[in-house]
């Protein structure tokens, strides 16, 4: 009975991750080990303003409210 309230809860954990994009940061740094080695890895702060200026700077996105 533990094991599948673990498991549930695992599943709900990701579910909410992936709702929120919060593993945007995991699933980002997976990529560049795998498809760039050699790349310096930057830190999670750095990488939320490099994809808050990105966001920005689409002009299909528009502007942020607040």
């Amino acid at each position: 009975m533990l094991s599948v309230l673990r498991r549930a809860a695992r599943h709900v954990r990701w579910y909410v991750r992936e709702l929120t994009d919060e593993s945007a940061y995991d699933r980002y740094v997976a990529h560049l080990r795998k498809g760039h080695p050699g790349a310096s890895v930057p830190s999670r702060r750095e990488f939320e303003r490099m994809r808050t200026k990105m966001q920005e700077a689409d002009p299909r996105r528009g502007f942020r409210c607040c």
